[in-house]
């Protein structure tokens, strides 16, 4: 069998039972979480917002990482079984801050859902130089998997899901000028670092599943939720997603909590054991994007195996956090 048919059999919908209607809360409805712990970056605004109180509504206990702790505490009073912690994905000392406290308490983690982003922002530089959202879509969550590496392995069974988007249409990785020094673009920028998502998931399944550890990328669908902030309102009215008074004015826009039901259904559905590797949306595996165009399903240059072993090996030499999974 070729690579590229391989592919194809990979990226195919398996009739989850869901749709894009569904909820975070009708993925879970009738799985038990109890004793599972996920940690879930930005988990206090958004998408992650929805994903916590979904999660910990089903029993499981969420490590919410936060770059405003403050906020997060208020966005989360009231929920039980959360606790919440600082990391900022853009500063690999906060990673490594981060990745050291939570391995000290010497737990097992069951799913790392990496839902913090930005989108469209200025250009912005952060590390080395490094192009903002690259840096801390891609990045700030390679470093903190490696690095959380101990507590995913341990026991087997571990998922880690990774947000991504249709935005990955934008752009393949541009492998002679990632960082954006040769002129900036905020969408093609944001495009890579999604792309660049998802090819972190495929070569992390591939390493990680001798170790029980399986790697998803999900698309959540179009929501309004503070991931816009950069864009002005003018251009969000433009682009048909908002109407002149600012409600959202597209009619396959998701809620919120049917935003966070893919990434969900990727961190918990048994009908997702034994696989990995996969680009999903609308809580099922996506098909491969048209060859003809077309705003849906995923790129074959986002799971083509060969880049994501390229893309790994420089995310390890930049973060310097790489650990040989395999």
């Amino acid at each position: 069998m070729t690579q590229e048919n391989n592919t194809r059999t990979l990226q195919h919908k398996m009739d989850s039972g869901f749709n894009h209607n569904s909820t975070a809360e009708d993925v879970l409805r009738d799985l038990d979480l109890s004793g599972q712990l996920a940690i879930v970056t930005g988990g206090y605004s958004g998408l992650g917002l929805e994903t916590t109180r979904a999660l910990v509504n089903a029993g499981a206990r969420v490590v919410v990482t936060a770059r405003r702790p403050a906020v997060a505490k208020e966005a989360l009073s009231g929920l039980e079984g959360v606790e919440i912690d600082e990391l900022d994905l853009a500063d690999l000392s906060s990673v490594r801050a981060f990745a050291e406290r939570f391995l000290a308490s010497d737990r097992d983690i069951d799913m790392l859902i990496l839902n913090a982003g930005i989108m469209a922002c200025p250009e912005t530089r952060v590390g080395h130089g490094w192009e903002a959202q690259f840096a801390t879509n891609h990045l700030g969550h390679f470093a903190l998997t490696n690095l959380l590496w101990p507590a995913l392995a341990s026991q087997g069974g571990a998922r880690v899901v990774s947000l991504a988007s249709a935005g990955h249409h934008f752009s393949s990785i541009r492998w002679d000028d990632i960082q954006f020094e040769h002129g900036y673009e905020k969408f093609p920028a944001y495009g890579q670092s999604k792309t660049a998502t998802i090819l972190f998931s495929v070569e992390l399944d591939r390493r990680g599943t001798e170790h029980g550890v399986r790697a998803f990328s999900v698309h959540p669908g179009g929501i309004m939720t503070p991931l816009q902030r950069h864009m002005p309102q003018e251009e969000m009215i433009a682009l048909g997603w908002i109407d002149e008074s600012g409600q959202v004015a597209n009619p396959a826009f998701k809620t919120p909590g049917q935003g966070a039901a893919t990434q969900v259904w990727a961190a918990t559905s048994p009908q997702l054991e034994g696989k990995g590797g996969v680009y999903c949306e609308d809580c099922d595996i996506s098909e491969l994007a048209p060859e003809d165009g077309g705003f849906y399903g995923v790129k074959k240059y986002a799971i083509d195996p060969e880049q994501a072993i390229r893309l790994w090996e420089l995310s390890a030499k930049l973060t310097q956090t790489d650990i040989e999974l395999s």
